[in-house]
């Protein structure tokens, strides 16, 4: 069960990363929500829960946390798909 929440987590905080980065006139890729979610909460959230002092507790740093991992982890996938279908 704990598997199945951190996996939905994962998604709601990947797709809420790329509705802040714009869809780009398409729809929420939800494999990208997947993967950047889970992605972007186990470094960005690990990261600044443990710089901040929380531990490994759910505050309110680290879903702050794993939406700027989210974030980082989706653009960089947007930027590498825009290179790589460019060249």
């Amino acid at each position: 069960m704990l598997i199945l929440g951190i996996i939905l987590f994962g998604m709601v905080i990947g797709a809420g990363a790329q509705l802040i980065l714009g869809k780009g006139g398409k729809g929420i890729d939800w494999t990208l929500a997947i993967v950047a979610g889970l992605v972007g909460s186990f470094v960005g959230g690990l990261l600044i829960s443990l710089l901040s002092g929380d531990g490994l507790d759910l505050r309110a740093s680290g879903i702050i946390g794993s939406l700027v991992g989210a974030i980082i982890v989706t653009a960089g996938w947007r930027w590498y798909a825009a290179r790589s279908t460019a060249a």
